[in-house]
């Protein structure tokens, strides 16, 4: 694992330089200090995941969830919904009998 063979390696694993991208990613427009900040608190959180994979869990039954859980299921019943045209008519803007949302999605990658 890349990140495994990162924190054997470096003492500094995630740097402004990265924060900076993702927040690109994620289309955040962060401030210095916050990028210092969450580059901070990043490299410290993937240092803890190294001390955890230090740890032994050969003897650890694999688990989903710390206590035992059941989904609880209803009946899926079918019942009359909305009309088309009532759900269309509340609509702010639409195109034929689809609803027209504005792109938020400016750039190609």
């Amino acid at each position: 694992m890349v990140l495994y063979y990162n924190i054997m390696k470096s003492d500094k694993i995630i740097d402004k330089k990265e924060v900076k991208h993702i927040s690109r990613l994620a289309r955040l427009d962060l401030k210095d200090e916050e990028i210092d900040y969450f580059a901070r608190q990043l490299d410290a959180i993937i240092h803890y995941i190294g001390q955890l994979k230090k740890v032994d869990t050969s003897k650890v039954e694999p688990t989903s969830h710390p206590l035992p859980i059941s989904n609880v299921f209803r009946e899926d019943i079918v019942r009359p919904s909305l009309k088309r045209e009532a759900v269309m008519n509340g609509a702010p803007d639409k195109e034929e009998q689809l609803f027209k949302v504005p792109r938020i999605i400016t750039e190609e990658f």
